[in-house]
């Protein structure tokens, strides 16, 4: 029954992922802004209606909007994005060349979201009302208001110039063992929210469980706090922390993009917000196009952990 629900999920993502590409050509195409003209005046050179025709011809811009929605979704489907305009590199390959200091800034938040937010929540939990309880919550109301543009700020001054542990800026060279310390400090900025949300959800998760008649039940046969939590609370707990991770990940995939300019790191986010402003409209396409796929795969992720934590979903 679980290959059956992985199927039917998989299924499901077909229209979700045409309708993404359709939803970002439209938008791209409702841009203000000439990417031809951009391009033309970056030359150097005067507005000359023969080149800039002779460039929408190459573009294909100059078909109707129709053919070219067609022929949009239906090389996407196939994986090909286009050809940037500025490079004239293959908007896949650009991207490619771009992705893993994203999905490392990603996977890295969302572990120091999961290793501290997780116990801090439990822990807040087992001791309601205590001191560990107020500063822990306290800590969650500050994390989740604070941005992370505003976070990553102060981590710069704070552990970057005033106590110089990480570096501040860039993103290094070499595998992950040399640049793991330009990922410290972007990672905590984009993570912290996600840290607070883990250990408020955590902590509310929990004390519903601890309410329960089982968990009374495991009390009275004798059994310790660490076993009746450990054994029997934190993995009934469990489906609600997922879901959140679930969200958490696609949001911290959108929240690279500022981050990354923060940081001055390499990545998706900052290769788009360049494009953007050069009107390169294929490799915004693409960016965006990536972006949403990372979420929806996210999505399916999340799903498949669900039918894993509670089988009863895999009948549904």
């Amino acid at each position: 029954m679980r290959a059956a629900y992985l199927a039917s999920r998989l299924l499901h993502l077909v229209p979700t992922v045409i309708g993404a590409v359709s939803l970002v050509f439209v938008i791209i195409r409702l841009a203000p802004g000439d990417p031809i003209q951009f391009l033309v005046g970056q030359l150097g050179d005067a507005v000359n209606p023969a080149l800039v025709r002779m460039l929408r011809q190459h573009y294909g811009l100059d078909m109707p909007i129709y053919y070219q929605y067609v022929k949009y979704v239906g090389n996407a489907i196939t994986g090909n994005l286009g050809v940037s305009i500025h490079s004239n590199v293959p908007v896949l390959k650009t991207i490619a060349s771009q992705l893993r200091p994203t999905v490392e800034l990603a996977l890295s938040a969302v572990l120091i979201a999961v290793v501290l937010g997780i116990p801090l929540g439990i822990v807040a939990a087992v001791r309601r009302n205590s001191a560990m309880d107020y500063v822990v919550m306290t800590g969650a109301v500050v994390g989740v208001s604070a941005p992370p543009f505003w976070v990553g700020i102060l981590l710069i001054y704070l552990l970057g110039y005033r106590y110089p542990l990480f570096p501040m800026f860039g993103g290094g060279s070499g595998g992950l063992f040399q640049t793991w310390p330009y990922l410290v400090l972007p990672a905590l900025a984009i993570g912290s929210r996600s840290m607070a949300l883990l250990a408020r959800m955590s902590r509310s998760a929990m004390l519903e469980v601890l309410r329960q008649d089982y968990i009374r039940t495991a009390r009275a046969k004798g059994l310790s706090e660490f076993l009746v939590v450990n054994r029997h609370a934190i993995r009934n707990a469990g489906l609600p922390i997922v879901s959140v991770i679930g969200i958490d990940m696609a949001y911290l995939l959108g929240g690279a993009v500022t981050i990354e300019i923060v940081f001055s790191r390499p990545g998706i986010g900052r290769l788009m917000v360049e494009a953007i402003f050069s009107r390169d409209y294929p490799l915004v396409q693409g960016c965006i196009i990536v972006f949403c796929l990372g979420v929806i795969l996210v999505n399916l992720l999340t799903d498949v952990v669900y039918s894993l934590v509670d089988p009863r979903l895999t009948y549904d």
